[in-house]
């Protein structure tokens, strides 16, 4: 469950507005030609094709409960570092002691051992159950301030002030929106291979907080968040009746969408949260995109091929939904309108295309391929062009992105007799995988919107 979190701009001095000072920071030069709209003063710096992170000091927040004060600390810099775009310094070449967030730093000090930022903060116990954190964002070249924000929460919440702060820091330092306070839904998986539970499961984007949704009673495959509310849809199996439910994940409270005969796949949300998009199945046996408008619970059929459509997702703006098919008689991937005309083949490989998924910046879509014996994890132009492996395994698929449309997550099974899935991150220039750990085997994340 989420909670209530309140901010506020934190300034310095009369009159003084932080968050808006209209500096203009870094322009970050991604890899593949991406770049952000800020023009850059602190600047990573591009080495074939891949990016030196920014140097960045972020001493162990002041505090009335020291214990509270590192743990915020040590999950805002494993956040800014696990980003791949910043490398936090080691704390033990820190030439400064901070004593008071209120005074400016010795920037002498920390230009010598070369951060280019620096964050400082402070913890306060609130006294009724809640704390309080604020922060200040240094750039030490310039000696200038360059953000500075106070949050409050309750106590048990504390992991979402630092993901905050972490997100206004990668934004201030980037241009771009941050992503880590955020949460991952995904199918939970024990017990052996050939006898599976499957749980639905919900954690932060690090892997903290896991709980289940469900006692895997039943199947459950395929769940997605709505873009606009704590809500998930899903897929599930009783008794081999395929069923799609959404959840809402404050009260625990899920309502079935609809009971179809035959086999059922891969609910989305629209981008307004009012539609479901899916596939279902058809009297001669293949699969049809259909779309349901959630108000009235009537489904509309949207492709009339003779082959097996599936995986639709919607662009941002709602007009357009990619799609999987086999229609031409390899399995590719398709664009068409909203209302399922105009539909065409963008995927040129030699593959077989799935699990298409629209970035929410609307430049590309993420999808996986298998061929030659291997699982791609790739990114693709609306149009076709452009398309870019960022990892490759014996069984990687199901990409999911971050609201940023900037980092991936994806799960990948092992080839191991005991082995099983695990999901692991990677940026869209292919150059940082990491795995993200949770308590047991992990398949079919997928990344929530922006929490605040």
């Amino acid at each position: 469950m989420t909670d209530e979190i309140s901010r506020m701009i934190w300034t310095h001095g009369p009159k003084r507005t932080l968050a808006f000072l209209g500096l203009s920071i870094l322009s970050l030069l991604f890899a593949a030609g991406l770049t952000t709209t800020a023009e850059a003063q602190l600047k990573g710096t591009q080495t074939q094709g891949t990016i030196a992170p920014i140097p960045i000091a972020i001493p162990v927040f002041l505090g009335d409960d020291p214990q509270m004060a590192n743990n915020i600390s040590d999950v805002l810099q494993a956040d800014l570092e696990r980003s791949g775009l910043f490398r936090p310094l080691d704390r033990a070449s820190f030439l400064e002691q901070v004593r008071d967030v209120n005074t400016a730093p010795r920037f002498n000090d920390w230009r010598s051992i070369q951060a280019d930022a620096l964050v400082v903060g402070r913890v306060v116990n609130g006294g009724d159950g809640r704390v309080g954190a604020e922060f200040r964002l240094w750039d030490v070249a310039t000696g200038k301030q360059l953000a500075g924000q106070r949050f409050s929460t309750s106590a048990q919440n504390w992991r979402r002030i630092a993901h905050m702060i972490a997100d206004s820091v990668y934004e201030r330092l980037t241009g771009e929106k941050g992503y880590f306070d955020t949460r991952i839904v995904f199918v939970d998986e024990t017990g052996p291979a050939q006898n599976r539970t499957k749980r639905l499961a919900i954690m932060d984007q690090d892997g903290a907080n896991v709980r289940l949704l469900t006692q895997g009673k039943e199947l459950v495959l395929t769940p997605r968040f709505s873009p606009t509310n704590q809500e998930i849809t899903y897929m599930s199996y009783t008794s081999d009746q395929p069923k799609v439910f959404i959840m809402n994940l404050e009260t625990g409270r899920r309502e079935l969408v609809g009971d179809f005969p035959g086999m059922t796949f891969a609910p989305r949300f629209s981008p307004d949260g009012q539609k479901v998009v899916m596939s279902l199945g058809t009297p001669d046996g293949r699969s049809s995109i259909y779309e349901m408008d959630l108000r009235t619970r009537q489904p509309r059929r949207l492709t009339q091929s003779t082959g097996i459509d599936t995986s639709p997702s919607y662009s941002p703006d709602g007009n357009q939904i990619v799609f999987e098919s086999d229609r031409d008689g390899s399995q590719a991937i398709y664009v068409m309108n909203a209302d399922g005309s105009g539909a065409h083949r963008i995927s040129q490989g030699g593959g077989s295309y799935s699990t298409p998924v629209w970035s929410p910046r609307g430049d590309y879509i993420a999808f996986t391929e298998q061929t030659g014996g291997q699982f791609l994890i790739g990114v693709m132009k609306p149009d076709g062009s452009g398309e870019r492996v960022l990892t490759e395994g014996f069984h990687n698929e199901g990409p999911t992105w971050a609201p940023n449309g900037r980092v991936l997550m994806f799960w990948r099974d092992s080839q191991a007799n005991n082995g099983g899935p695990h999901i692991f991150s990677v940026d869209i220039t292919g150059y940082n995988e990491r795995e993200v750990k949770t308590p047991s085997f992990a398949s079919d994340p997928a990344w929530s919107p922006l929490l605040n």
